[in-house]
């Protein structure tokens, strides 16, 4: 593989890689002496790091594996953009095990490598891939997380790891206690490092780079680029390398996108019917809320409604966290409500459909939460419930992806059946009335308000044609129409298995062409009468209610001809008529000119196919442009002027960051610049923010990031004895082994209860293995006596429990007769 950087300058560089895509190669055919091109053989890594990766069956590296790691074996700081499960976890490991070689625990060293991860889930998956992958290397790695103990996370860290993998907010919390210099790490890196910072950990990383030599190497791997983490590489990295795959501006070819327009009180009913009705029981399916009281809300009502489910957002508890997730990658529950927050970094590999709730603020955020399902080359389908307030966010999408938006299209935008959501608009309003979700949906409907206002304004040109939107023209999306005419229960023409519909097969194909001959003449004897469709009939004629506009207002209608209603609008339609005119004709106008715009493509079309086709026909001469007073809109060395610019990383980070609003109401408040009203500048000005400096601890305090408790002081107080006892043993098994002689007794390491009688029977074995060593003679003339005394006064106090108890029974004795 080859790689291709650009000339190196002061600053930051995208990187461009000339990469191999060609793995057809299996080394099997062709010539001899042919090597295997492409694969982790001709990376130049070591026989251990290369058994290892073989062993887990890896042969072939994925794209973002063959631009990374030859520029972090390099030494380089990286900036990678990669989707989960495109394999970024070997990105960062194998580069490690490569630098790191074998275990080197010297007294006074420390970690080498350090690993940061958002979640509990993800340290603990990459500490396992660790254990797999490096099983030929001699390396020690532990794991700091959260919520666990923190005095065995101390013995830990005191066994020097080479490599420690760890949560930035207990990694920060054993630095400050245990005054960690961190000077020995020379890679450290920053894994899902966009849920790092979106999830309010800026503080703590920032804290811990302070704390790394300036000569360490960082690695940092995301799905997006959020606008902290950008200002933050920009700070804390030297020179770093951009590399993109654009996975987040593109959407594969397998996934279908369907949009279901509603009216915003009728999305609750439109997200049952389609579990319901179009989506099947067995199948995995997401669902994304727009904040932490929605998806609260949901759960409630699918479960009122017999749909099994578990729900996830950020301020839910780490441990229902999990176990909720659990539920879901095991097929316990096959439903998901989870936020966006929530929802980074989730990996389900069988996922089948992704519903979108309420519609993203951001393009970008839309393919990040569609692009959960059809992963490798799996099929999936993402519906999207949009109403009256999207339609500009909408527009905006198809403009960013680059699609015609067909409101006519029925196959990719409709509305639901009317019966189907009225029955279940009824169910919903029953439910609501409960006592369990009443609360829960009045909250909702606040938390709503708050994220429209919140929400990322859609831009000026998607709102101005947001307006001439034909709502009206949108019939019912085929998906339902398809599941009415299918038969119910076992029939159905497909059955999901794995997340992709599988065509039942017919037992006699006799039978079909029984059906065919009579359909045919049932359509034969038809052919003289009409024949109605009468959903079809149904929809339509409730689409021509729906667009009836009366030309007369309820002021009008009045018995009384001088009535004073009829007579103030007579008046102000006789003042308005021309201006009512006017935007009448400028709305013809403007179909007019859509008309016209959509023949000239076809039109153009049809030209470009006739030119293609007729190859000895004569071409069309373009427009000729005078070079002389030509003034283009780029100069003509803007390219080469980009390529030499210094602050090239920041610019293409900025065009691909990615910001995530928070589900809680307070992360919603805080998205806002936060801003007061100065008397003296009468003028608004920004405030700087009031946590700035400090963590949030796990019991939700803000508190100094450098405050410091003691624990560490306390827990070294308690395990002293214990570390004198290990190196007592330690020290006289050295001495033995150097003596050559067999020890008389093998020495037992225990560890003791950090209780009063565990420091009691520590004290205990420290005193008999100190017996143990040569001794004097008049130490053991000391010894015996103490002995001989001690064994005196047992079997004096032992003499004298016995005559005590011969007098207790002896009075006993003359009370009875």
């Amino acid at each position: 593989m080859s790689a291709l950087a650009l000339d190196e300058v002061p600053g930051f560089s995208l990187h461009k890689a000339e990469v191999d895509y060609d793995d057809e190669g299996n080394g099997f055919g062709g010539k001899k002496g042919k090597k295997k091109s492409g694969g982790f053989q001709a990376m130049g890594l070591s026989a251990p790091v290369l058994k290892g990766i073989l062993k887990m069956g890896y042969k072939i590296p994925t794209p973002i594996q063959r631009k990374t790691i030859p520029i972090i074996l390099d030494g380089r700081d990286v900036v990678a953009m990669a989707k989960t499960g495109s394999g970024k976890t070997g990105c960062f490991l194998i580069p490690m095990f490569e630098r790191l070689k074998q275990r080197e625990a010297k007294a006074g060293g420390g970690a080498r490598a350090l690993i940061l991860s958002p979640t509990r889930e993800l340290a603990i998956q990459t500490y396992k891939f660790i254990k797999q992958l490096g099983r030929f290397m001699d390396l020690k790695a532990i794991l700091v997380l959260g919520g666990d103990s923190m005095d065995s996370q101390f013995a830990a860290v005191h066994t020097l790891p080479d490599v420690i993998v760890a949560t930035p907010g207990r990694f920060l919390h054993l630095c400050v206690e245990m005054d960690l210099k961190l000077n020995s790490v020379q890679y450290c890196v920053f894994d899902e490092a966009d849920r790092l910072f979106e999830m309010g950990f800026g503080e703590q990383l920032t804290e811990t780079i302070k704390r790394l030599p300036e000569s360490r190497q960082m690695v940092l791997f995301s799905a997006t680029l959020p606008k902290l983490m950008v200002d933050f590489a920009t700070a804390g990295l030297c020179q770093p390398v951009l590399i993109r795959l654009d996975v987040e501006s593109k959407i594969p070819d397998t996934l279908d996108l369907k949009y279901i327009y509603c009216r915003p009180a009728e999305r609750y009913a439109t997200l049952l019917v389609l579990l319901r009705e179009v989506i099947p029981s067995t199948a995995q399916t997401v669902i994304f809320a727009g904040t932490q009281h929605h998806v609260e809300l949901i759960s409630l009502m699918l479960t009122k409604a017999g749909v099994p489910n578990s729900h996830v957002y950020s301020g839910l508890d780490a441990s229902a966290r999990k176990i909720n997730t659990a539920k879901f990658t095991h097929r316990k529950v096959n439903v998901l409500v989870v936020t966006d927050i929530a929802a980074r970094g989730l990996d389900i590999p069988t996922l089948d459909f992704v519903v979108n709730l309420h519609f993203p603020g951001k393009p970008k955020l839309f393919i990040h939460r569609v692009g959960r399902c059809a992963r490798a080359g799996r099929s999936g389908m993402a519906y999207t419930i949009f109403s009256n307030d999207d339609v500009a966010h909408l527009i905006d999408l198809h403009m960013f992806l680059n699609r015609p938006l067909d409101v006519a299209d029925r196959k990719t935008m409709g509305i639901v059946p009317p019966d189907m959501q009225e029955t279940e608009h009824l169910l919903v309003q029953e439910y609501v009335r409960h006592v369990d979700l009443a609360t829960a949906y009045r909250v909702s409907n606040n938390a709503y308000k708050q994220y429209i206002v919140t929400r990322p304004a859609a831009s000026a040109a998607s709102n101005k044609r947001a307006k001439q939107f034909k709502i009206d023209e949108m019939g019912v999306l085929e998906d339902f129409q398809q599941e009415k005419a299918e038969p119910e229960a076992g029939a159905r023409g497909k059955r999901w298995k794995k997340g992709k519909p599988i065509s039942l097969k017919k037992k006699d194909k006799k039978e079909e062409e029984k059906k065919e001959q009579q359909e045919k003449k049932k359509a034969e004897s038809s052919n003289s009468k009409p024949t109605v469709d009468a959903d079809a009939f149904r929809n339509d004629f409730l689409a021509r209610m729906k667009n009836y506009r009366p030309n007369a207002t309820i002021f009008e209608l009045n018995p009384k001809a001088h009535a004073r209603e009829l007579v103030a609008m007579t008046q102000k339609r006789e003042a308005d008529e021309a201006k009512i005119e006017k935007h009448k004709r400028k709305l013809a106008e403007l179909e007019q000119e859509e008309q016209e715009k959509q023949k000239s493509k076809v039109t153009a079309v049809v030209e470009d196919e006739e030119e293609q086709n007729g190859a000895g026909g004569k071409r069309r001469k373009g427009p000729v442009r005078d070079e002389e007073h030509f003034i283009a809109y780029q100069a003509k060395d803007a390219i080469d002027e980009d390529g030499y610019a210094i602050d090239n990383f920041t610019r293409q980070a900025n065009s691909a960051e990615l910001s995530v609003v928070g589900d809680t109401a307070e992360g919603q408040r805080m998205h806002r610049q936060l801003q007061k009203w100065d008397r003296k500048k009468k003028k608004m000005v920004n405030v700087e923010n009031p946590k700035a400096g400090k963590i949030r601890t796990e019991h939700g305090v803000w508190i100094a990031a450098s405050y410091k408790t003691g624990r560490y002081d306390k827990w070294k107080e308690r395990t002293k004895l214990d570390e004198k006892l290990l190196a007592e043993q330690a020290q006289q098994s050295d001495e033995e082994d150097g003596d050559g002689a067999a020890p008389s007794a093998p020495i037992v390491q225990r560890h003791y209860p950090t209780t009063h009688w565990g420091r009691h029977n520590a004290k205990a074995d420290l005193r008999k293995l100190r017996d143990l060593d040569l001794k004097t003679p008049e130490q053991i003339v000391k010894k015996r006596m103490e002995k001989e005394t001690k064994m005196a006064r047992e079997k004096a106090a032992r003499l004298k429990n016995i005559q005590r108890k011969k007098r207790a029974l002896a009075k006993r004795q003359k009370k009875g007769k």
